[in-house]
């Protein structure tokens, strides 16, 4: 009885880190900044366990039934947290408040269940050995707890379905603890009944997680979702209206189909056709294979290295025929080779060299993304390119991140970069900028691969041209050590859009 009541100990502490871990990864796919999320998050459930564990003192007589209606009410509590807190992000203004209220509940209940356990078991267990074997397994659980959230439960689950899945097991616990208590307990059958009735609830949304995330989803987004995958990494979601397809990546719009040539056109094509042999290409991001289809027009191009983080989305943008014919299957080319690792960390592995780089990153919105536009990033990129090779940056809106754009220009620069500023107009986004890193002195193009719907050489010359509200700022550079780029961005796009 003692080895399944420490297994219980383990499958609680369990339950508990998920409910948190479920918390801030949705905190920040919804609300962005990885790091502000997770740990307010984390601090809130902490802060909230201690006033759990002073609480349990004022429980008296009725330990056990306590103990099993603490487990029942959290597994509802926390079971359901994930899907009230999506549905109500499109819809109610004071989400924070929600989350944070969520938080400091599921928190307060998780420090009332070891306390409670505690008393419990302190009769079958010397005082010793009992705050060791308790305390010891609580850990062991929030390792298990921490392996399987990122490794298994978000990428074969969804956030969803697992805090579901997590809720039932909690209240099994307390439907086991009717059975191991069952001659204490005179109210047995009501406190069976109520065990039953929790997993039936959480059964009922675990069967409906999905009709929940597309209810949620529909309010998010102003067409129509037709693909939602939740990876390892992000939430992707493509929506379409008419012939229109938009990818956003944790809430984010990465690009509509409608004008997404001008963005890629504009990304690609000013520095690889600037250079005179572009026969070795690097791109990095980019998983939609958008720039790998543009890099592709140029004939000579012979290699195509793709470095995208998520494996999801590469095999999407290769495998799903609508998605391929947007980037006109460039993910199938034979000249392509794509590979799923961190940009940072592949290109510290791989010597190169490179005659042309792409660095199609999303927005610096965290840390995480932040340090792939740092002063040491772009220092590691200048090595892996050829003597006069070029890299190319998208570098987010010198119109509405002003700041940030000239930060990204003046962190290349710092990176022994002479960087080539300019910008284009892509109707999805408003101005939209990108940087060039170069190495000697560069000419703006005066022929373009056939096929190109936006940029041909009158075009070109004026994407260098800043009109006085986005000419140049100062700025100081984004070290990996400080990560000003991303406290920049924040500022800039709050002002814009507040939470």
């Amino acid at each position: 009885m003692n080895l399944a009541l420490f297994a219980s100990i383990v499958v609680i502490a369990v339950c508990g880190l998920i409910y948190e871990l479920v918390a801030g990864a949705l905190a920040s796919y919804l609300l962005g900044d990885s790091i502000l999320q997770f740990s307010t998050v984390i601090g809130t459930y902490l802060c909230a366990m201690g006033l759990g564990s002073w609480l349990s003192r004022f429980v008296g007589r009725g330990l056990a039934a306590r103990f099993i209606q603490l487990e029942t009410l959290l597994g509802l509590v926390g079971g359901f947290s994930a899907a009230l807190l999506f549905a109500a992000f499109p819809h109610v203004a004071g989400f924070r408040i929600l989350l944070y209220v969520l938080v400091a509940a599921v928190g307060t209940l998780v420090g009332m269940e070891i306390p409670l356990l505690m008393r419990l078991l302190k009769e079958r267990l010397e005082f010793k050995d009992l705050v060791g074997q308790v305390l010891a397994l609580d850990y062991a659980g929030a390792l298990v707890a921490s392996l399987m959230f990122p490794l298994l439960l978000v990428p074969k689950l969804g956030l969803l379905a697992t805090s579901f899945v997590f809720g039932i097991v909690n209240v099994a616990v307390g439907l086991w603890a009717v059975h191991v208590f069952r001659e204490s307990l005179p109210s047995r059958d009501i406190l069976r009944g109520q065990c039953l009735a929790a997993i039936a609830a959480l059964a009922a949304g675990l069967v409906f997680s999905g009709e929940i995330t597309s209810f949620a989803e529909s309010g998010m987004y102003s067409d129509e979702v037709m693909l939602a995958r939740t990876s390892r990494y992000q939430r992707i979601v493509l929506t379409h209206w008419k012939d229109d397809v938009r990818l956003y990546l944790n809430g984010h719009l990465q690009f509509a189909s409608r004008d997404e040539y001008r963005y890629h056109e504009a990304l690609v094509h000013p520095g690889l056709a600037a250079l005179r042999e572009p026969r070795r290409v690097l791109v990095m991001g980019g998983g939609d294979g958008m720039a790998v289809r543009e890099l592709l027009r140029d004939p000579r191009v012979e290699s195509v290295t793709l470095v995208d983080l998520d494996p999801e989305m590469t095999r999407l943008f290769r495998d799903n025929e609508l998605l391929a014919r947007l980037n006109a299957g460039s993910l199938r080319s034979p000249k392509v080779t794509v590979v799923n690792a961190d940009a940072f960390e592949w290109l510290e592995a791989h010597d190169g060299p490179f005659d042309f780089m792409v660095a199609d990153f999303p927005d610096p919105s965290n840390y995480s993304i932040g340090k792939l536009y740092s002063q040491t990033f772009f220092e590691l990129a200048r090595r892996r390119l050829r003597p006069g090779g070029i890299l190319s940056v998208q570098a987010t809106s010198p119109m509405f991140a002003r700041r940030s754009f000239w930060c990204v220009d003046e962190t290349m620069r710092r990176a022994g970069f002479d960087p080539v500023p300019y910008h284009a107009f892509v109707p999805s986004f408003g101005e939209w900028g990108f940087v060039l890193g170069t190495t000697s002195p560069y000419r703006v193009p005066r022929a373009f691969p056939p096929g190109l719907r936006f940029l041909d050489a009158a075009t070109a010359k004026t994407l260098f041209e800043f009109p006085a509200d986005m000419a140049r700022v100062a700025s100081e550079p984004n070290r990996l050590s400080t990560q000003a780029l991303v406290r920049i961005y924040e500022s800039e796009w709050r002002r814009i859009a507040p939470d």
